[in-house]
Formats: structure tokens, sequence, C-alpha cells
């Protein structure tokens, strides 16, 4: 009986794995959501690669990012860890902890041939072990097809196909080759709208549709070989758009990104699911698939029971958010970024600024920086910050905009999502007993998931060495 239970035991998993699943995850740089054509938020954007995975698979209403800024985010990803949890990775330009480990490492080692293409992990510098083997696999400079064609003895794969688009910068213009018409784009309400703000937005849009081209060609490429039915296929962006109170923000416009996902039969077509997920949340659904155990470390939930069987119940009813530092662009001598942390449900939205003194995204005395040349550093330069900030004093309406996306900020903020769902009117000074009751909760769940801003530990993310940026991008420290 002994050596009929090993034999069964050997056959059974032979055949789970002749069934484990490819995986191809496809992310974006500084794409954020309303921004595809399936979440129909305007007529001018058309995604139709993202379009499919969405009708053939799951939409996501609610998906968020764990930190609006790429090397955390991303960190994040990797590991299924919040990002206050990887020391000098929950910052830009930050690394890896060495004791961590990333999705792709537990499927190489559970047989699947894993690489990467483009941009996966960082910004940032990898050390000891992950400058041996890249978290997410080796690099395939050739692309998909490259990593295909390196596959030995048909083993799953796991592919990490990354974009530098839509992270400026942009070619103005080259929207026209499409047809956009700039007038009919839905802009966010915290950009002046005009023609200067349209038609940088429409530049955004088309590098958008170059990633979306991108995942098409991938689609149609494990179509020929016979893949794509057993390949569980993910799209999102790693953050918001790189726009002012977008990226590098706690608003809905800097961490709220498109996500789809499909798997051939496994998961019932044109599914939309309302309630909330996390990126975090990806790294044990790849490892769900594949039969793996999800390692107690990681904090995300497997997305596999809501897809498959329990629906919205198996989503998570709330969304926790945070950002350390971007780009030490405070005024010397300090060295720190914005900490802030978020929780929000389907009412209301709290936001917890650590340092309100701090500018939220840096400082506009460029020469007074602590980084050489950064001016409101935490946004990308762009025609639509030029054109706040050169007009500020223009009128009423552009002292509003100016300081809701460069202003200082209180403490905390608090939004009535059904009344301002684009989180314009801070309510938290008029609200006390319902600003209170959230922060609270936020307390309660960051001390639950092991942020050091909340368990008393001995931490400091500001004194963590920043390893880029500058003339010669050198690694900087805080004097």
């Amino acid at each position: 009986m002994p050596k009929v239970f090993s034999l069964l035991l050997l056959l059974s998993a032979l055949i789970r794995a002749e069934e484990r699943p490819n995986i191809l995850f496809c992310i974006a740089d500084d794409w954020g959501w309303p921004h595809a054509s399936a979440y129909q938020n305007d007529t001018v954007i058309h995604t139709p690669a993202f379009d499919r995975i969405a009708r053939e698979g799951a939409l996501f209403h609610h998906a968020y990012v764990p930190s609006p800024s790429c090397t955390p985010c991303r960190n994040s990803i990797m590991t299924g860890q919040w990002h206050w949890r990887l020391g000098e990775g929950a910052n830009l330009f930050g690394s890896l902890p060495q004791e961590v480990e990333t999705y792709s490492h537990l499927l190489e080692r559970a047989g699947y041939h894993v690489g990467s293409w483009r941009k996966s992990y960082g910004p940032g510098v990898l050390t000891g072990k992950f400058s041996e083997n890249h978290p997410a696999g080796k690099v395939y400079g050739g692309g998909l097809s490259h990593f295909l064609d390196s596959r030995k003895d048909d083993a799953p794969f796991c592919f990490w196909l990354g974009a530098s688009d839509p992270h400026r910068g942009y070619i103005p213009g080259l929207w026209k080759e499409l047809g956009m018409k700039p007038e009919d784009i839905q802009i966010f309400r915290h950009f002046p709208d005009n023609q200067i703000v349209r038609e940088d937005v429409a530049d955004y849009y088309f590098e958008v549709q170059r990633f979306d081209d991108d995942v098409a060609k991938a689609l149609a490429l494990l179509k020929s070989r016979g893949e794509l039915d057993n390949t569980i296929i993910v799209i999102t962006g790693d953050h918001g758009m790189p726009f002012p109170r977008c990226k590098s923000n706690l608003y809905d416009s800097g961490t709220r990104v498109p996500l789809a996902i499909r798997w051939g039969k496994k998961i019932k077509p044109g599914q939309v699911f309302h309630n909330f997920t996390s990126l975090i949340d990806l790294a044990p659904t790849f490892l769900d698939a594949a039969g793996l155990q999800i390692p107690r470390v990681m904090d995300g939930i497997s997305l596999l029971p809501a897809m498959t069987t329990w629906g919205e119940s198996r989503l998570r009813p709330f969304i926790l958010t945070g950002k350390e530092r971007h780009v030490p662009s405070q005024e010397s001598p300090d060295w720190g970024g914005y900490p802030s942390r978020s929780y929000r449900d389907h009412d209301y939205l709290y936001i917890r600024n650590y340092t309100p003194n701090r500018w939220p995204n840096g400082s506009g005395q460029w020469q007074k920086t602590s980084f050489p040349g950064t001016w409101y550093g935490d946004t990308d330069n762009s025609p639509t910050k030029s054109d706040i900030i050169r007009n500020k004093d223009r009128s009423h309406a552009y002292r509003r905009f100016y300081q809701l996306n460069f202003g200082k900020r209180i403490a905390e903020e608090l939004y009535d999502l059904k009344a301002d769902p684009d989180q314009l009117v801070n309510l938290a000074t008029t609200l006390p007993d319902m600003t209170k009751k959230y922060r609270q909760m936020l307390e309660h769940y960051l001390t639950q998931e092991k942020d050091p801003r909340h368990t008393g530990d001995d931490f400091d993310f500001d004194t963590l060495p920043y390893r880029g940026g500058g003339p010669k991008h050198r690694d900087y420290k805080r004097p």
C-alpha cells in the first residue's frame, strides 16, 4: 500500500504540473485609472487589447497600488508585501532587501521558465543575490518571442512584459497621427481646462495606446503558439499618470489603476468587480494558480477565489495605500519625503499626512532644495505643471489649481466620495467625528499590517540613501 500511495501522489503531482498555467504579466509605467476604454471614461482613448482581456475575463474597477511611486510599487508586486515592510525598498531609487523573496524566484524554483522584458524592478540598485538573479527573472532583450524560444521541455512560463510608456518624456503632438480630438478628453477637475493641458493629456493617451499595442502583439504571439488559453494574462499600471496631483499622491488619481485578468476557461468571462484589490494581491494569485503554497510573509490575498467561485465577497472591503520618499526635494537641509497613509472604502477617503510642514510634492525653491536642481520634484516636469505654476497668481481659479496640486496640506484629509468623487473638498475639520472614526480605522489596520509608523518601531525612512538622480546618478545620503 505505501508504494501504491506514493505512486498515486507522484501521478497526481505530474498531472498538476501539466495543468500549471503560464503567466503573462503586462505592466505600464505611469498608467492610471480610468484611462482605458473598457471603463468608458471618454471616447478619445482606445485600448482594444486591455478591453479584450476585460471582456474575456475580469475587469476590476477598484484596483490600487500600495504606493504611487515606481520602486515601492514594483517591489510590493514582486514580494506580495506592503512597501512599508521593505525597508529601503519603500522609497524611490531604493534597493530590495536580501531577505525577501519574489514570486518569480519561487516559481522558478518550482520549475517555471521565468523572464522579463524592459522595465520591471526599479528604478534602484540591485545588490547581493538580486544582482545575480534578477527579481523579475532574467532579462530577455528580444522580448516575449526570444523568451519563448529559449524555453526547454515545454515548462510553464512566467513572463514580465514591462514598458516605459506612458512615462515621460513625450514627443509633443504624436496624438495627431491617431486623429485624437483633445477637446473631447475628460480631464481631471484639478487641472485647468485649456488647450495646453488637453494636448498634454493627449500625448499621454498616445503612449497608453502604444503600450496597448505591445500587449496586443504578445496576445497574438501566444495564440500563434497555442499558449493563449492556458496563460493567466494580467494587465495593469504601476500608479497614476505623470501629472500634478496624480503620481506620488494618495488620491485616486495617483493610486487607482486599470486591472484586467484573463485565464481561458478557468475564469468566467465578462466578470466585473467593484470591491477593492491591491496589486500586492497579484503575487499570491500567481502562486495559488501554480499550486504553490503562499508564504505567510506575504500580505496579499489570492484573487482566484473571487474570480472562480465566490465573487465580490472574497475581495477587500477597503484599501490601504501609502507614500514615503519619492524625490528628496524639500528645502535644504531636509532630505525627507512626504510620508502619508490612506484608508479608502466606498464612502470616504481618509489621508494622514505625517509632516504637514513639508511640501507634499517638493519645494518650488529649486536653488534651495537638498537635491540639486529639483523643482516640485515629486511631480514630473510637463506643460501642465508649468502652466499651473506660471499662472498661479493670474486668477482665483489658478490659485486654487496651484493649492490643490502643489500647496501645503493639513495633517488630515477626508473626502466624501459620493458627493465629491474627484476628492477636491477636504472635510476633515468640518466632520470631526467621521474623521476620528477613519483615523482610528487607519491606525488599527496599519498597526495590524506592521507599518513602522504605527508599531512604535524605531525606523526612519528619510535617512535611507537615494540611489539615483542628479547629474551623475551618484548615491545621495542626507548630510
